[in-house]
């Protein structure tokens, strides 16, 4: 039978558990994590975990591997003290581009990823906006995939920007854009790219009318900023007003990203907490959006056995809340 909630937070990020925590108006768990001086990982539950319902918090930040090896030590401490069901919230899957093979002789790590969790024993995991959909496929247990979506378009509307234009960055985007660009009753547009290799991009073409309109960027991730920047410079070279938007669930911020993302045509980035960012990785043009309260919500309704398309269906309007 499974019992109580219970919420642990590995050390990836623990602001963000804290505010989840704090919307389910529980305490997080008491977990001792180490290190050995040879570098591995020691982890003990300090409380019991027996038949509970047990949610572990652990987004794939840097660095990726460690805190991925973390995760899963934690989940095997659970397992093996009889937790009722383990919930792994990882709110950034990591390794997601590499969901399919492009070359001879590559991986596929994002289901690595997933034959792993399953493995050591997580029964559910909950992740937000997977850079592709079809790692849902990965995984025998169930896999929630959540979007950050609602907050991002509400914080528009609230915006009320004029001659707004929905930008997609690249071919992949384009759902997501398509959506967001009907439901503000905006126009789209599209930059497509190449990939000469990894983290490098090169303008191909561009589709769509932004002279004199104000471009609002969407985006899965921000990573680099490369693409970002090539989508950047092309709208203002089509005569788009330097005035555009930039919206991203999750915020990487890799290499010089912050240094990119400082161009005068960007006026605001839109992030949310599904990744850290300390003072020192924020720019005066940036806001972050929290998933906690949505994320506490769908938590709730998991542990009761509800639905969780509903919360999604129709977010409150609580669920735009700037961290500090």
């Amino acid at each position: 039978m499974i019992r109580d909630i219970k919420v642990f937070a590995g050390r990836s990020n623990p602001d963000a558990a804290a505010r989840l925590a704090k919307e389910l108006g529980i305490e997080l768990g008491k977990v001792s994590i180490a290190e050995f001086s040879n570098g591995e990982i020691y982890v003990s539950y300090e409380e019991t975990v027996r038949d509970a319902d047990v949610f572990v918090f652990q987004t794939m930040c840097q660095p990726i591997n460690t805190n991925f090896v973390e995760l899963c030590i934690m989940i095997d401490a659970l397992k093996r003290a009889s937790a009722g069901r383990i919930n792994v919230i990882m709110p950034y899957y990591g390794y997601s581009r590499q969901e399919k093979k492009h070359a001879p002789r590559e991986p596929i790590s994002a289901r690595m990823v997933a034959d792993i969790l399953q493995t050591v024993g997580a029964d559910r995991v909950i992740s937000f906006d997977l850079h592709s959909p079809a790692i849902q496929g990965f995984f025998s247990i169930v896999l929630d995939h959540l979007t950050a979506y609602p907050l991002l378009r509400d914080y528009l509307r609230a915006e009320c920007i004029e001659e707004g234009v929905i930008i997609a960055a690249d071919a992949g985007g384009v759902k997501r854009a398509e959506r967001m660009a009907m439901d503000l009753r905006l126009p789209l547009g599209v930059q497509y790219k190449r990939r000469p290799g990894h983290n490098e991009t090169e303008p191909s073409t561009f589709t769509g009318d932004v002279a004199g309109k104000t471009p609002i960027i969407i985006e899965d991730m921000i990573d680099t900023g490369k693409s970002l920047l090539t989508a950047v410079e092309t709208l203002v070279s089509l005569g788009a007003r330097p005035d555009i938007r930039v919206l991203a669930t999750h915020a990487l911020f890799s290499g010089d990203a912050l240094q990119r993302l400082q161009h005068v045509a960007v006026r605001e980035i839109i992030v949310t907490d599904t990744l850290p960012l300390p003072p020192h990785r924020r720019l005066p043009t940036m806001h972050v959006l929290s998933v906690a309260p949505m994320l506490a919500a769908i938590v709730r309704n998991i542990h009761q056995g509800e639905s969780i398309s509903q919360v999604m269906a129709h977010p409150k309007p609580d669920f735009i809340v700037e961290t500090t």
